[in-house]
């Protein structure tokens, strides 16, 4: 075991991209007592810092294939990891339950299948005549919201996460850089990349985690893998002449795939990921309001103080996300569409195993 954790001190890997995916990767692997390297253009401004944070495992509906054994293997380790993060910032936490609304009978039959079907007891059906409902329907000024919750699913702040992760990471000494990737090749015995300012980097180990820019660096060809962008978008509303109490509202909840985050009594997030473009539109406020047939008068005055957006990228022809070992120390994690921040864990987890066989 001594000669591993030597190896493992010798070796360095090249994580290209550090959004939330790139972030655990190198705090799992440093753990282990790898050199790590962290290299991005744009860490403040990549799509992690656009993620709202929501982690939707437990009420995923389908329990099972690929997809799902990756989301529970999330929802186990996550615990884990907030209690480590914890030690470098007490605040962060994950703000339980999350609420899942539609006003489409059809679909909340399917939400009332799937919670019978799994007796699961963290899970609820909220009917019309819940308190949360009532109190949703009337904000909304309308009858026919319903849906359910999940008291083991929640949100984490994910631009309070991102800098936790900064503090643990210099912590263990992980090495940042900023500066782009923009070609990398294999030697007799090593990864060497070059950078944007003609700066070439040797390592052992190159894990890719640079979303779209991935296939940039690889040879699509061979290794077949397609992505396509995918444009997140959010916006903060505040209302002049509140006629909702939104602290009274959920701490969060999703209205046909709309995610809505009360931020105080007269101000909310509305945010979603679902459109197939790199450019960020100009009639946001329309496009993200539209989630009911009516809007309610309040959310019709509402003025928007602030806005993001993110490109994240989605697999082509496959499953999401794309975790592969390309082989000869290689490695890529992208495609994470929606679930990033959810799914690190288990992302990290098995790029902790991939290089402890490839170094054993």
């Amino acid at each position: 075991m001594k000669g591993l954790k030597e190896n493992f001190q010798k070796a360095h890997i090249l994580i290209i991209g550090s959004g939330i995916i790139g972030k655990f990767n190198a705090l799992e692997l440093s753990e282990l007592g790898f050199q790590i390297t962290l290299i991005d253009p744009n860490q403040d401004k990549n799509s992690s810092n656009a993620a709202l944070g929501l982690l939707m495992g437990n009420m995923y509906q389908k329990r099972k294939g690929r997809s799902w054994a990756l989301r529970k293997q999330s929802i186990e380790l996550w615990p884990k990891w907030l209690k480590n993060l914890q030690e470098f910032n007490n605040k962060l936490n994950i703000e339980k339950p999350l609420i899942q609304l539609t006003t489409s009978e059809e679909k909340f039959k399917k939400l009332k299948k799937f919670i019978n079907k799994n007796n699961d007891q963290k899970l609820k059906i909220l009917e019309k005549d819940s308190i949360i409902i009532k109190n949703i329907n009337k904000a909304f000024q309308t009858k026919n919201i319903k849906g359910i919750v999940s008291h083991k699913d929640g949100r984490i702040n994910a631009g309070t996460l991102l800098k936790t992760l900064d503090i643990y990471l210099k912590n263990k000494t992980v090495n940042f850089l900023k500066d782009k990737i923009i070609k990398i090749k294999k030697s007799k015995k090593h990864w060497i990349a070059t950078s944007q300012t003609n700066k070439e980097i040797k390592s052992d180990v190159i894990i890719l985690c640079n979303s779209l820019n991935t296939i940039d660096l690889i040879d699509n060809i061979s290794h077949n893998i397609k992505l396509k962008p995918v444009l997140g978008q959010a916006m903060e509303i505040s209302f002049s002449e509140a006629e909702v109490d939104f602290l009274s509202l959920p701490k969060q909840f999703n209205i046909n795939g709309k995610n809505i985050i009360p931020t105080s009594n007269n101000k909310l997030i509305i945010g979603s990921t679902d459109e197939y473009s790199t450019i960020s539109e100009e009639n946001i406020f329309e496009k993200l309001t539209n989630f009911i047939d009516k809007k309610p008068t309040w959310l019709v005055k509402g003025q928007i103080i602030n806005r993001w957006s993110g490109i994240r990228s989605r697999p082509d022809g496959e499953p999401s996300p794309i975790m592969r070992n390309l082989g000869d120390g290689l490695i890529i994690c992208t495609g994470f569409y929606k679930n990033g921040i959810l799914l690190a864990p288990a992302c990290s987890k098995w790029v902790a195993n991939e290089m402890t066989n490839y170094f054993s």
